[in-house]
């Protein structure tokens, strides 16, 4: 139910995955070096802010991602258990809205209509995500969804014409490489076919999420919090009626039986409700304190951190090659977030200098236009100077005759 993915728009997409390319902003970005002539006092302040956010969006994508294995390894009923997740946010939301950190926006026939595509991308990458996991283990997860990032920039070529240079390329070959290694190595007693192909379809619908956020925004007035907002209520509306239709009988056994399984499933559902609102919350708080290279390194850690709980916690098999794989998509991730944030300064400083020399061009054509008119006056005063003698001497000679 997360958004691990650096959209902290929505809800679902991504547990504990990397982040796909993000339409970053960063405050250096937009009116100069933030770190410019500012008190020692205060760059300390913002070290231990970007410390914070990073501890916190790291602990709370690795909290989704493992109580979210607990509770599917003990339940067979995903779509109801993501539903608990919805709902759990949505009552976070209206909390939140009660000390008045958020307002509820108004629900709109039209602005419902507008986000169909969002909702139902949404439900469907929610869906896959949550059989995912229930089908493939917890530290091979990242390897499962690694293709993220080719089919975000994939699909970003074909909507949005945004064209990769070479070295992007390369890097998101390295992850693509790292994705073969981890599957090709993997014994399919441990991970299953269906696991990985729900991995795929996972990484297609987190991409493609990206890129309907992107549409969406605007539907909402680009109020970010009320497209969370639409995009949690409007979900758990749609989910409903699925998780009736599909896990009535699994859902009326779990109720009956009650123990331990019900008591898990419950504890599961809430506490995975509540720091997917947090992961919502953190990535507001870290796209305003951290760069994209931060996050990402942090998605590194959270990615070896990940796997070795699923060795202790769930007694998965760390192989040589789950590894590799996960150390290839970490790598080229890095690598390209990186390159990206490069080619991102690098554009802002041509931009700004284009700015600068068009300025300047401008005030030499203001200047010569100055010059010149100041020429013209003096040649006008020398005029009238004529005008004046010559008046003058007409003058005496009337005088001598």
């Amino acid at each position: 139910m997360s958004n691990a993915q650096y959209q902290p728009v929505s809800n679902g997409q991504g547990e504990g995955s990397d982040p796909a390319p993000p339409a970053y902003s960063h405050p250096t970005r937009n009116g100069g070096d933030a770190k410019l002539g500012q008190p020692a006092q205060e760059e300390q302040s913002s070290r231990a802010a970007v410390t914070a956010s990073v501890l916190f969006y790291l602990v709370a994508a690795l909290v989704m991602v493992m109580v979210n294995k607990w509770v599917l390894n003990a339940v067979q009923v995903p779509l109801f258990f993501l539903l608990v997740q919805l709902l759990t946010a949505v009552a976070c939301l209206h909390l939140a809205a009660c000390f008045g950190w958020f307002k509820i926006p108004e629900m709109r026939l039209s602005t419902c209509k507008g986000l169909t595509p969002l909702i139902a991308i949404n439900c469907i990458g929610l869906a896959f995500n949550t059989y995912c996991l229930q089908f493939v283990d917890a530290s091979f997860y990242q390897v499962a969804r690694g293709l993220v990032l080719p089919f975000t920039t994939l699909l970003s070529y074909i909507f949005l014409a945004s064209k990769p240079t070479p070295p992007l390329l390369a890097a998101i070959g390295i992850v693509c490489v790292g994705f073969m290694v981890g599957v090709s190595s993997e014994k399919m007693s441990s991970v299953s076919y269906i696991g990985i192909i729900l991995g795929v379809c996972s990484s297609v619908t987190t991409a493609g999420h990206a890129i309907v956020v992107k549409r969406s925004l605007p539907v909402v007035n680009g109020s970010a919090m009320d497209l969370a907002y639409y995009s949690n209520f409007l979900s758990a509306f749609i989910m409903a009626p699925a998780a009736v239709l599909a896990e009535t009988g699994a859902v009326v056994t779990l109720f009956s039986e009650g123990g331990k399984t019900f008591r898990t499933f419950w504890v599961g559902g809430l506490v995975t409700g509540v720091f997917g609102f947090l992961i919502c919350i953190a990535g507001f708080v870290s796209i305003k304190v951290t760069s994209p290279v931060t996050h990402m390194i942090s998605a590194a850690v959270r990615g070896v951190i990940q796997t070795f709980l699923g060795y202790s916690l769930f007694g998965d098999v760390i192989t040589n090659g789950r590894i590799s794989g996960i150390s290839l998509i970490l790598a080229g991730s890095l690598l390209y977030t990186y390159l990206k944030d490069r080619e991102m300064r690098q554009r802002d400083a041509e931009k700004k200098a284009n700015a600068y020399a068009m300025v300047d061009r401008e005030e030499e054509t203001v200047f010569d236009m100055e010059d010149e008119s100041r020429k013209e006056e003096d040649r006008a005063l020398l005029e009238a100077d004529a005008m004046i003698r010559d008046e003058d001497e007409r003058e005496r000679a009337k005088e001598k005759i």
